[in-house]
């Protein structure tokens, strides 16, 4: 019988860490108002002219989503949701630079996809050893849990797109009918 080679393992630390930390930043600028962030007030002033209503509660479920689903990343700990949590705030981030095109440099959802993918691969291939859900034996870690995460939170997040969607072509036709009032262009998240 052979050893089971611990490198995959470390590779699937390093890639929850460095991931799960980014997201964990991100969401605690949109939060708490850390690393230079808006806080809520802010976020909520940038979802609003993004398009996302009603916008403080917006902007806590992308805080929320990001700080929340980075630090169980990050942990290995209930990997499945944290993926799930991960992958579809970056949908609707995805969503905004969309018009972009796709490379972040610019102002595409090249960044966002990738986060997205990886928290999306996290929470179907699972934390590996080193995390917080084997010390657990994978209670939170259960290949349904991550079908359900995955389904749930992505459908939440094509729901919010939708209607982000919806709210810019009636303001984006209510301009129209209003000439003086068009021109203001929607920034990334």
């Amino acid at each position: 019988m052979t050893r089971r080679s611990r490198r995959p393992d470390l590779g699937l630390l390093a890639l929850r860490l460095g991931t799960g930390a980014t997201m964990a930043a991100h969401g605690a600028q949109k939060l708490f108002g850390w690393f230079g962030g808006g806080g809520i007030e802010g976020t909520a002033a940038g979802m609003r002219a993004m398009g996302f209503h009603p916008s403080k509660p917006s902007a806590v479920l992308a805080g929320l989503g990001e700080a929340g689903g980075g630090l169980l990343l990050a942990l290995g700990l209930a990997t499945p949701v944290g993926g799930a949590a991960a992958a579809a705030t970056m949908v609707a981030a995805g969503a905004v630079h969309k018009p972009a095109g796709f490379f972040a440099t610019e102002g595409g959802y090249e960044y966002a996809g990738v986060l997205g993918l990886i928290g999306t691969a996290l929470a179907v291939g699972g934390p590996g050893r080193y995390s917080l859900d084997r010390v657990l034996d994978d209670r939170l870690n259960r290949p349904w849990m991550a079908a359900a995460s995955l389904g749930l939170l992505g459908a939440s997040s094509a729901a919010v797109v939708m209607r982000r969607n919806r709210a810019l072509a009636a303001a984006g036709s209510d301009a129209a009918e209003r000439p003086g009032d068009a021109g203001t262009e929607v920034t990334g998240v």
